[in-house]
């Protein structure tokens, strides 16, 4: 069963990112949190009950590799699908991200229209 995206939490340390995420969400019509660190991202994954997660990787604390595998682990929110974004470009960071449980990964800067169509396929499967 499917469930359309509705919630998102944005993880990123940068304000100008999240800034920028947050007005792409909100134009579609999503409500938006965010936080600034790994370990808020973790703690909010289990209170908020987001739809998605974009998770930004490079982040003091706890990175985003290291909260995706957290969230993606942990049995009460392992069905959250998490999104990776970032400026890690490498095939390697990739296939990382991937393997710590992220069901996407994205290269910043972050194209709206290429974030909204990954939502829109998310929605769906």
């Amino acid at each position: 069963m499917t469930m359309p995206i509705k919630k998102v939490l944005v993880v990123d340390d940068s304000p100008t990112e999240r800034h920028a995420l947050t007005t792409i969400l909100i134009g579609a019509g999503l409500e938006v949190n965010s936080v600034e660190s790994g370990e808020h991202a973790v703690e909010q994954a289990k209170l908020l009950k987001p739809d998605l997660i974009l998770m930004d990787v490079v982040m003091p604390g706890l990175n985003g590799f290291q909260a995706t595998r957290m969230i993606s682990r942990d049995p009460e929110t392992a069905s959250i699908p998490v999104v990776i974004c970032t400026t890690k470009s490498q095939e390697t960071d990739k296939i990382w991200g991937l393997r710590q449980g992220a069901r996407d990964y994205l290269v910043k800067p972050i194209v709206a229209g290429e974030l909204l169509k990954l939502i829109d396929r998310l929605s769906k499967n």
